[in-house]
Parts: structure tokens; sequence; C-alpha cells
């Protein structure tokens, strides 16, 4: 996570009436949920396969991708197939943690709200 990052999500106050403010914004957004989301329960996947289950467009996938990879949330591996390149994504530790307190924190807005 970069500090710029830390710093917009510790920079919201807590409590339920901004609960939804301090969502993480990086993973909030629909296309990286969507890859967070499948890495978590993937060990790997190349970027055709991730392209393809999310069913996005390549210029779609690799922007987000470096937005994750730039937060240290995904790493990116590239190499060869013979003579094809191949680029493999995997969630990061740092992203395993993001992902969790984000769906803690969608729980407590989701209990928060039938509670109202």
């Amino acid at each position: 996570m970069t500090a710029e990052h830390e710093r917009q999500v510790a920079a919201v106050p807590a409590g339920p009436e901004r609960g939804v403010a301090r969502l993480d914004r990086l993973i909030h957004e629909r296309v990286r949920l969507g890859i967070v989301s499948t890495l978590s329960v993937h060990r790997s996947l190349t970027f055709n396969e991730l392209k393809n289950l999310l069913r996005i467009t390549d210029g779609n996938l690799s922007a987000h991708a470096r937005k994750l990879e730039a937060a240290g949330y995904v790493e990116c591996a590239k190499s060869f197939d013979g003579r094809l390149p191949r680029t493999e994504f995997c969630l990061t530790t740092a992203g395993h943690d993001a992902l969790r307190r984000y769906l803690d924190h969608m729980e407590s807005v989701i209990r928060a709200t039938r509670n109202a």
C-alpha cells in the first residue's frame, strides 16, 4: 500500500455514520474488487484467465492491475511460455489483508444499515 493510499484510508473518521466513506476506494471499484476477489480464491491466474473470468478487455485489466500492483496488493510475474509472453497475477499478503478489511467493513455497514 502506498503512503498516499494509507493516508486516504486513515484520514476518514471512524463511526457508523461515516462507514461508507471509510471503504478502501482502491478495492471498492468494481473491476479491482473483481480482481482481488478472484485472486483470493485462486493461487495465481494468467492474464488471459483473469480477463476471461472477469469478462473485461486487455486494457481494462492492465490499467486496474497496475493500480493494485502499485499499492502492493497484487504481484505480476512476466515470463515466456515457449515464444509467447505469459503474465501471471497473484494476490499478496497485503492484498489478502486489504480484502479481509474491506469485507469486514462492508459487513459492519450492512449490519448497521439493517439495525437502523
